[in-house]
């Protein structure tokens, strides 16, 4: 990695505009409409009092996949989305023009473990220019160790309550999970294409990170929001595994003071693939 070159490199802003046909579908893609009588469901994928899942501002105004602009040298074939966050300003829309700007603000040099590269994005109201909602992901740079140190590293979240959860919630994925959540915006080939997936280690195509993250927020929603999205501030979580599509997901939810942390295991092989989650409500 050239950290000279990562810190003055700049991402263009980015304006997307989205429909209600897009909300719609990336509620789908986190299998919402499996029960099409639930009202709490058919609020994300009905255009009659549509809202959006708050989690969408993860994909809104998505920048592609720059970390393999070249004059980076960033090692991109050993990279992995390590932990995502999100937190709203206010609800956003089911639909409209959003502008998202982006810094790099810190990495961190972990040596012969690579580095850990944290990167922020600001998703305005493209005409009111309000804020919206700032997005914050990490990325595991396994190739990169070495380079320095750059920005202030926030703090890493918090391992979960060592005892047993307040509550659990079930959610089961679809075989076509994926290929539903990709027509959002990822169409990384290990998402859909056998082949790819192999090559890259998995057994078969792999659930999306922000997908299982989605699927996350979903059982936030439920479980402590009465299904109500506008209660939900921020969200946080490390990814520990992937997922694969058709597996059902079991999340932990413990109380913690005013806030909520959890943790999701997929029930078929027993392994915990979200972590350190944590929750926040607005009052």
């Amino acid at each position: 990695m050239n950290l000279a070159e990562l810190k003055d490199f700049r991402l263009k802003p980015i304006v997307h505009r989205y429909d209600a046909k897009d909300s719609m579908l990336y509620a789908l893609g986190l299998g919402y409409g499996d029960d099409p009588t639930d009202p709490r469901q058919v609020q994300f994928v009905y255009e009659q009092g549509l809202k959006s899942v708050p989690s969408i501002c993860v994909v809104l105004a998505h920048p592609g996949f720059w970390i393999n602009t070249p004059n980076l040298e960033i090692d991109w074939v050993k990279v992995l989305h390590g932990e995502q966050a999100f937190t709203l300003h206010s609800p956003l829309p089911a639909e409209g023009v959003v502008r998202g700007e982006y810094d790099v603000v810190a990495v961190e040099d972990k040596g012969p473990k690579g580095a850990v590269m944290h990167v922020t994005k600001r998703l305005y109201d493209d005409e009111s220019d309000a804020l919206l909602s700032e997005v914050t992901s990490v990325y595991m740079l396994r190739g990169d160790g070495g380079c320095g140190d750059y920005g202030t590293v926030p703090t890493p979240p918090q391992p979960l309550p060592d005892r047993d959860p307040d509550m659990t919630v079930e959610i089961s994925t679809l075989p076509q999970s994926a290929l539903i959540y990709r027509l959002s915006g990822d169409r990384n080939p290990i998402h859909a294409d056998p082949e790819a997936a192999r090559k890259a280690g998995f057994d078969r195509p792999i659930l999306h990170g922000l997908c299982s993250m989605g699927i996350a927020t979903r059982a936030i929603i439920d479980a402590v929001a009465d299904g109500d999205p506008d209660r939900l501030k921020a969200l946080s979580l490390r990814f520990s595994k992937p997922v694969y599509p058709g597996e059902t997901l079991q999340i932990s939810i413990f109380r913690d003071g005013a806030d909520y942390r959890f943790s999701a295991r997929a029930m078929e092989r027993d392994l915990v693939v979200l972590d350190r989650g944590t929750a926040v409500l607005n009052n």
